[in-house]
């Protein structure tokens, strides 16, 4: 079979590694095209050979497959071309979606597919069988050091300072959809657990900032009439962002492998 186009856009800690794995051969079915980075010049340095760094329209042109990698301020730019043009749609800014709706609609209309990848997060197909049936209540409880949360919207409006923080804080308590709204480069988690359960007003979620801790830990409990889980996972954060685990390149490298695969295992 021709191997898949894919292209990345953001060259961050994930797009880095997604894209230096595919150039390794790590999917053979999968060829890495191009890449929008905002820095064309370091393109080579970052991932080790020249690949050509095109803007989102000319991205969305050349390629089967575009992984979006970049801040949620740029999301739609990304999205909507590659969208508009019916192609495979890998978003890792997750809640995005929340407020981008239209986007779901437009894909229906131009046979584009998109797929979250399960990221940070673990337990989403038993989420999504679970929504098969009928989910009562679905809660997530994120924990991370002060430092992955420095800088999020949410503590600069309400003038939560974390320097210093020497024992955990619940710096957020409310619903899926204001918590990916308040910390858009942190609960990406919470966007994925509500678009797979009961959706992002009825999903809830507390966010603490944990000195205590030293990983990215989310803890989910769910309950429905097919079952009751309780899960959590502790990531080990990525050198170059603390807000990003080490798994979430992982796990879009597996969704990546998904589409090529003879093999699927999972929902």
């Amino acid at each position: 079979m021709t191997a898949l186009r894919v292209g990345i856009a953001g060259l961050g800690a994930v797009g880095t590694a997604v894209g230096r794995s595919l150039l390794a051969g790590a999917v053979p079915d999968l060829a890495l095209t191009a890449v929008a980075a905002r820095d064309a010049a370091s393109v080579a340095g970052r991932l080790g050979t020249a690949v050509p760094s095109l803007d989102f329209e000319e991205l969305a042109a050349a390629c089967d497959v575009i992984v979006e990698a970049l801040p949620r301020a740029v999301f739609r730019s990304v999205a909507e071309p590659a969208i508009a043009k019916g192609r495979t749609f890998v978003p890792l800014s997750v809640g995005a979606l929340l407020d981008e709706g239209d986007l779901i609609e437009m894909a229906r209309t131009t046979g584009a597919r998109i797929l979250v990848p399960t990221g940070a997060l673990l337990g989403l197909d038993a989420v999504k069988a679970a929504a098969e049936g009928r989910i009562s209540s679905a809660n997530i409880v994120t924990r991370k050091p002060p430092a992955g949360l420095i800088g999020a919207p949410y503590l600069l409006e309400h003038g939560i300072n974390l320097e210093g923080l020497t024992e955990p804080l619940l710096v957020f308590s409310g619903s899926a959809r204001d918590g990916a709204r308040g910390f858009p480069a942190n609960v990406n988690v919470a966007a994925a657990l509500s678009l797979a359960g009961i959706g992002p007003d009825r999903t809830q979620m507390e966010i603490w900032a944990d000195p205590e801790v030293t990983r990215n830990t989310h803890s989910i409990v769910v309950e429905a009439d097919s079952a009751r889980f309780r899960m959590t996972i502790e990531n080990i954060p990525t050198e170059a962002n603390p807000r990003t685990g080490r798994i979430t390149a992982l796990s879009t490298l597996a969704l990546l492998r998904g589409l090529v695969s003879a093999l699927r295992v999972g929902t």
